[in-house]
């Protein structure tokens, strides 16, 4: 049976120590490399789309055509209790790692309110063009891993202040 992204996080909380990891639409960012690569090689439980869809409060058809999943593919997965692609799960897998990473950037900066939720934003931010982005909202580029690699750069240089 396939792990799931969200039953990483105690074990995440566990190595972090004090530090609370979400349930829902951060856990990949906690994972090593290894980890992550060992999730989705498994397969991510298709089910997991219905969860990051509902923690970003999005509708679940939205979640699929940004990433680029194929709709009646990915239905018929969560219908039958299947795992996706090693292809779909690794964007299941970017997308939980780019909420994580806001998430952390957040609480690191001290700034977040307890009940800050990096799904939510990360949803809301995805849908407007950004003009660092060449003037493409970020859900744009959710699709391709370098893609994914270009919005973690954004988030990292906004972390930073370079980008304001």
């Amino acid at each position: 049976m396939p792990a799931t992204l969200s039953a990483h996080a105690p074990q995440v909380s566990d190595r972090l120590g004090s530090y609370h990891v979400p349930a829902r639409g951060t856990a990949a960012y906690w994972l090593s490399p290894m980890e992550r690569s060992q999730l989705v090689k498994q397969g991510v439980p298709a089910r997991e789309v219905v969860a990051l869809a509902d923690a970003m409060a999005v509708p679940r058809d939205q979640l699929m055509r940004v990433l680029g999943l194929a709709r009646s593919t990915v239905e018929r997965k969560i219908a039958q209790r299947g795992p996706l692609s090693q292809h779909e799960s690794e964007k299941m897998v970017g997308i939980e790692r780019l909420i994580g990473q806001v998430d952390a950037m957040v609480r690191e900066a001290g700034e977040a309110p307890d009940d800050f939720d990096a799904a939510h934003w990360f949803a809301r931010w995805m849908a407007d063009p950004v003009p660092a982005l060449g003037g493409l909202a970020p859900q744009e580029l959710l699709d391709t891993a370098d893609g994914r690699e270009a919005i973690s750069t954004l988030l990292y240089q906004m972390k930073s202040g370079v980008y304001a």
